[in-house]
């Protein structure tokens, strides 16, 4: 009977690392990856520079920043089912307003309504809904959910590439919309609505705050500067390996290479290194981005292969490091508000990397390759400061209901 059950466990635990893996590339496909495409058309639809539709989206990403907290919170308290579905429909919301848009005031306004939505649906609470289902065994279904949405560029690029191709910005738009309510809402609405978080007091998550403040700013510190990369890398990558000498269609197949080099390198993490401490995945993560400087350096344009491969499986780590670290050392209570407390100064790095990575690459060229790895090293030496086993967090008194 127990062999039963311990096999009906595990596929249920697959059933909700599939739906949720497929919802969230589908939240990040229709959200954080439509500038890419879709910035040059709505620019030109409605009069302004695609440099306006990018400030848009940056200031979505300050907004998802800013709400983290708050979302996590909930999801401690009440799961997270109800909030992945609400992100579906505030996601759709979003997508109609912006397909609506014919100025800045309602470009402004839809993205707006789009941050609120990745607040509410993107990895940050897909982690958070895990670890209030699977409380200390989350590491498993996390970097599940991220095998699934490392494809999320590969799926939305190419889709989005031809959807607008045969019918227009705005009617993509709409057709992203139609996906999350007729499929995102429904595969979210499979996933369990018991939650550990319902059987503890919800005080400890009441104080959780910075507490401990040393552990916290490390790990604030880490993601913000790993985040930093990852904005500059998204926005200026093909056009930083031109600037080091690659041609243009070397930059950008070396380029398209950073989506499977992510997902090789989670594959590596469930594989490989599922039994060892998250901390050290961590560490090899932060890494591994300087090391591909390295290699770029004394290599030279030849190395744009390894450079950009080496940097994606260091980002695809870092990501699941994003869910697994926090749960390693702080422990599952008031999970959701810590994740989102420490989503947000990363967040507001990313947004706004676009502008000052490509501020010194226009002052330095290749040369700021320095800096990306200059921030990796830093996380790094945060992350050899953190301690390994879980940090006592000092809350309020609880009692079971």
């Amino acid at each position: 009977m127990a062999h039963h059950n311990e096999i009906a466990s595990v596929t249920r635990s697959r059933q909700v690392v599939v739906a949720l893996g497929i919802t969230q590339t589908l939240a990040w496909a229709s959200s954080y990856y439509l500038p890419a495409i879709l910035a040059d058309p709505v620019g030109a639809a409605i009069g302004v520079p695609s440099s306006w539709v990018f400030a848009a989206f940056s200031g979505a990403l300050l907004i998802a920043a800013f709400a983290g907290p708050a979302v996590g919170r909930m999801i401690d308290r009440r799961g997270g089912r109800g909030v992945l579905m609400l992100s579906n429909l505030v996601l759709a919301a979003g997508l109609v307003l912006l397909a609506a848009a014919n100025g800045v005031f309602l470009l402004a306004i839809a993205w707006a309504v789009l941050g609120i939505g990745m607040a509410l649906g993107l990895y940050d609470a897909g982690f958070a809904a895990l670890t209030a289902i699977y409380g200390h065994n989350a590491r498993g279904p996390i970097t599940g959910i991220t095998l699934f949405a490392g494809f999320a560029s590969t799926v939305s690029w190419p889709v989005t590439t031809i959807l607008n191709d045969a019918l227009g910005w705005r009617e993509t738009l709409l057709v992203w919309a139609a996906l999350n309510v007729a499929l995102g809402l429904p595969l979210n609405g499979l996933l369990p609505s018991v939650t550990r978080a319902a059987q503890h007091l919800h005080a400890a998550a009441r104080s959780i705050g910075w507490k401990p403040y040393r552990e916290m700013l490390l790990l604030a510190f880490v993601f913000a500067a790993a985040w930093f990369v990852t904005g500059s890398m998204a926005a200026h990558l093909p056009g930083l390996l031109e600037r080091a000498g690659a041609t243009h269609v070397e930059a950008i197949a070396a380029a398209a290479l950073v989506g499977p080099a992510q997902v090789a390198a989670r594959m590596i993490e469930f594989f490989a290194l599922r039994n060892v401490h998250p901390l050290v995945s961590a560490r090899i993560a932060a890494l591994l981005h300087p090391l591909g400087a390295a290699v770029f350096a004394l290599i030279g344009p030849a190395a744009v292969v390894p450079f950009t491969m080496l940097y994606g499986a260091g980002n695809g780590l870092m990501t699941i490091a994003r869910g697994t670290v926090p749960l390693a050392v702080f422990g599952p209570h008031g999970y959701g508000e810590r994740t989102g407390l420490l989503g947000a100064p990363a967040r507001a790095a990313q947004a706004l990397a676009p502008l000052l990575f490509g501020l010194m690459l226009n002052a330095m060229g290749a040369a700021v390759i320095a800096v990306s790895a200059a921030l990796c090293l830093a996380a790094f030496a945060a992350l050899l400061v953190l301690r390994a086993s879980p940090v006592e967090i000092v809350s309020a008194p609880t009692r079971e209901h």
